[in-house]
């Protein structure tokens, strides 16, 4: 059997061919998206500047909630400072260390901001030198309180060297003066103080955060990191122990929430998380996109690969009608079939996984020029995702081809071999109306976005077209029969040969003529639904934040990790200055249970305080963010549906060092999708972030020149200071779209290339499995320009109906999409991309009829006859 598919295969190569290109892509596909889950997963960031340190005890820097995929948590916990003397005495410890980092920053000479890795951590003490591998020092340590040390590449581009006096603006305060008494020349050293200096600036001698310290480090004797780590363990859980023995229990639910976070004992690749909290936060991120994109790819993928084997199979039929004629059975039709597909599929996948390798590579170079992921988190390769796209790939190919062939070997060989030069005279009924009731399934989930005014509401919008765009492909061989039937009746007697013969071959070949049309017309509706998804969302995202905000100016510090100290005084003090309001952001895990099963969600959260109302307008629809003060948190109206999340109720909620509380809901806004679902309150927050200062305050001024002036001035006069316009543009077009919506757009433009090359090979292989058509057509008397005339009625027949049944399957979940999120029953986005669309579409239906028409006219009616018998 397997010979004779390979015969088989030799003969059809125009067709097969088709199934390869659909193979090849889609193993490309699936192979890049395993690799970006699997790099998801497997990635490890670089230790950074905790290499030399082989264990590392910190608070777990993810959540984890039963079998979700963890979370993680970008703001950095706090551990007993306690624990550094403890752990040190541990068998083989050679020293420990208990890490501070705070936002620090050096001031050169001209009064500008030395840029620093990260500066919310850029400031440590002096023992995080033992942490660094193989450091150079230059100079002594810093003793006094106005000595520093700076790393060799801060130094450098300041043109710093020991001795130099320069100015440090460390946490929010004023620059201060301080004299270099060393360069450390390795990677990440920062700006290191004296370490009683760096306890006191970072907050920790007094205040939240006392007595407590980033991180303990311990470097171990060789060969005992393992006992050291273990040791490790033992040791916490003893301390947690006795923590909870000593914990009065009628306190007990106020010592939960200012409890430090889980413990947690690293090594190895393990360290790279700790150092990088944020950066880790970078792996759930291609997990998510890579589940994203997995549905949507295995789709099309088996949408494209059924149609080409249809095709393939389908120009097969004389061939395996003839076989059950000879006494083949049907499950022996079936498995040559499959057989033959799996042959193409092999030759076919191993280029495709080695191109999906590539374009995963490709795919992260892109997530780092758009800052979505950062430099140091690599991607993971190994055979796994080759392995799951044989596996899946294979799976689709049998299941494709036996349902193919499954007609063919059913029916009895002297039918088959009768309907083996035509289609079924009557549509399957059953087909017919499992398609309409997809589209009917497809229609209903466009209603989505009008119940939920979120992100994920909006892509019910692209799964709703591509779902009609299936219903389309079952339900297509009776809708065109239908309208075939239609203009044939209405066709006058005077009508030319090449109309009369196109209006014939869509009547006749109904199912030939729909598996081409419904391709074509999923491009048309993947590409609306999903282009004009990402911007209808970015445009009334836009509008949120356009309309509730009141400020004119924002007041950012970048350089500085933070706002310094008595900034926001100075803008209130400031002539013009109606109002002023400190707003940051943060993450938070919010638990609530839906239907009787607990449900994890993370998002992003505002951090502000009662005078937020003066210069941001959230449209609060309940209560007021005046009483955002202690133990308190506003939601959007989309938390509030939850259970128990409305006005007045308490919340569960994990903050982003993974602190639990469980604040009360004093406001219900209802522009959430331009600013959050969640605003915690100032002193709720406090403690809780990195850095622990303010990221920027909003102001709200006169609307006079001279209020923007003295706002300049100040800013001028303070040095890190950054004074920049809240509305920088309308946010509505592609140019103003954050680094999300440009992958996103960047992933449909590869789907589509992968789509319309499959269309393409399709169309090119139905026309050329003709030639037998076309040759008995010109032994009949028709001409060769007559031909020429009727397939390009057919080609503008199939262009026509592809996009009017693409728009139709648009239409009603984009007019949902627009009134759910704009108040207008049509989306946002570029007014050319549907005058391109149409062109793409008729421009493909035409050339590829066209070229293998004219290919089909250069071989003689007699020649192309003998051949296909």
């Amino acid at each position: 059997m397997l010979h004779l598919a390979v015969r088989m295969a030799g003969h059809r190569i125009t067709a097969l061919l088709a199934v390869a290109c659909a193979v090849l892509g889609g193993a490309a596909l699936i192979t890049g998206t395993g690799v970006m889950a699997e790099s998801g997963f497997r990635s490890q960031l670089p230790a950074g500047r905790l290499a030399g340190a082989e264990v590392v005890v910190s608070t777990e820097q993810s959540f984890s909630s039963g079998p979700d995929l963890p979370i993680a948590l970008p703001e950095r916990g706090a551990v007993p400072a306690e624990l550094v003397d403890e752990l040190a005495q541990l068998p083989g410890v050679t020293a420990a260390v208990g890490d501070i980092g705070f936002p620090a920053a050096l001031v050169d000479a001209y009064g500008r901001v030395v840029p620093t890795q990260d500066p919310r951590t850029a400031g440590h003490g002096w023992s995080s030198t033992k942490l660094l591998v193989e450091a150079k020092v230059d100079g002594s340590a810093p003793a006094g309180t106005n000595e520093v040390a700076l790393d060799s590449a801060t130094a450098a581009t300041a043109g710093v060297r020991v001795g130099d006096r320069v100015e440090v603006v460390a946490v929010g305060r004023a620059a201060a003066a301080y004299r270099v008494t060393a360069l450390v020349d390795a990677p990440d050293a920062g700006i290191l103080f004296a370490d009683p200096t760096a306890v006191r600036l970072s907050g920790r001698a007094a205040g939240e955060r006392a007595g407590t310290v980033d991180l303990v480090a311990l470097r171990t004797e060789p060969g005992t990191e393992a006992s050291v780590a273990a040791a490790a363990r033992e040791k916490i859980k003893d301390t947690r122990k006795s923590t909870a023995k000593n914990t009065d229990t009628s306190t007990s639910t106020s010592a939960e929430a200012d409890a430090p976070a889980n413990l947690i004992v690293s090594t190895g690749s393990e360290r790279g998380d700790i150092a990088s909290p944020g950066a880790g936060a970078a792996r759930s991120l291609l997990i998510l996109l890579a589940s994203s994109l997995a549905g949507v790819i295995m789709l099309i993928i088996g949408f494209v690969l059924a149609s080409a084997l249809a095709v393939s199979i389908g120009g097969q039929r004389r061939d395996l009608a003839l076989m059950r004629a000879v006494g083949a059975t049907p499950k022996q039709i079936r498995r040559l079939a499959a057989g033959q597909a799996s042959i193409i599929a092999a030759v076919a996948v191993v280029p495709g996984v080695g191109l999906g390798y590539l374009l995963a590579g490709q795919f992260r170079r892109m997530l780092v020029d758009r800052e979505v992921i950062p430099e140091t988190l690599p991607l993971t390769f190994s055979p796994l995702p080759a392995l799951a796209t044989v596996l899946l790939l294979g799976l689709a190919v049998q299941v494709s081809a036996r349902g193919a062939a499954w007609r063919t070997s059913r029916m009895p060989a002297t039918e088959a071999v009768a309907e083996s030069r035509s289609e079924p005279r009557t549509p399957s009924k059953m087909r017919a109306r499992f398609g309409l009731l997809l589209i009917v399934a497809a229609t209903t989930l466009s209603v989505v976005p009008l119940l939920s005014r979120t992100v994920l509401g909006a892509t019910a919008t692209s799964m709703a077209g591509i779902i009609g765009a299936i219903g389309l492909a079952l339900a297509g061989p009776a809708l065109v029969r239908g309208i075939g039937d239609a203009a044939g009746r209405r066709l006058r007697p005077s009508v030319s040969a090449p109309t009369w013969l196109a209006v014939s071959n869509i009547r006749g070949y109904a199912l030939r003529l729909s598996g081409v049309v419904s391709a074509l017309a999923m491009a048309v509706v993947f590409v609306l639904t999903y282009t004009l998804a990402q911007t209808t969302v970015m445009s009334a995202t836009a509008q949120d934040t356009r309309t509730g905000t009141l400020a004119q100016q924002r007041l950012t510090a970048p350089g500085l990790g933070g706002l310094p100290a008595g900034t926001l005084a100075a803008v209130t003090g400031t002539s013009g200055v109606e109002a002023a309001a400190p707003v940051s952001d943060t993450t938070v895990i919010r638990e609530y249970k839906q239907f009787g099963d607990p449900v994890v969600e993370s998002g992003s959260a505002m951090i502000l305080t009662p005078a937020a109302s003066g210069v941001l307008d959230l449209d609060v629809r309940d209560g007021s963010l005046a009483e955002l003060t202690g133990d308190t948190v506003a939601v959007s109206t989309e938390v509030a549906r939850s259970p128990g999340s409305g006005l007045g109720s308490r919340v569960t909620l994990v903050l982003g060092d993974g602190t639990r509380v469980t604040p009360k809901v004093v406001a219900v806004y209802d522009r959430g999708l331009g600013f959050g679902p969640i605003a915690l309150s100032h002193d709720l927050a406090a403690g809780h972030t990195t850095a622990g200062l303010d990221q920027s305050v909003l102001v709200r001024t006169d609307g006079t020149d001279k209020a923007e002036r003295a706002l300049t001035a100040l800013a001028a006069a303070r040095p890190g200071l950054a004074l920049a316009p809240t509305d920088t543009g309308s946010g509505e077009s592609l140019s103003d779209a954050p680094p999300t919506v440009w992958i996103n757009l960047a992933l449909i433009v590869v789907l589509l290339g992968y789509l319309l090359l499959s269309i393409a090979n399709k169309l090119v292989a139905t026309t050329a499995q003709r030639q037998g058509e076309i040759a008995t057509l010109r032994l009949n008397g028709t001409t060769p320009r007559q031909i020429l005339a009727m397939m390009r009625r057919e080609a503008a027949v199939i262009g026509a109906a592809a996009l009017t049944t693409g728009l139709l399957l648009s239409a009603i979940p984009l007019a949902l999409l627009g009134i759910g999120f704009l108040d207008r029953p049509w989306p946002a986005g570029p007014v050319w991309l549907l005058p391109a669309v149409a062109l793409t579409v008729i421009c493909t239906a035409f050339i590829t009829v066209e070229l293998p028409t004219r290919q089909a006219l250069r071989t003689a009616p007699a020649h192309a006859l003998s051949a296909r018998e």
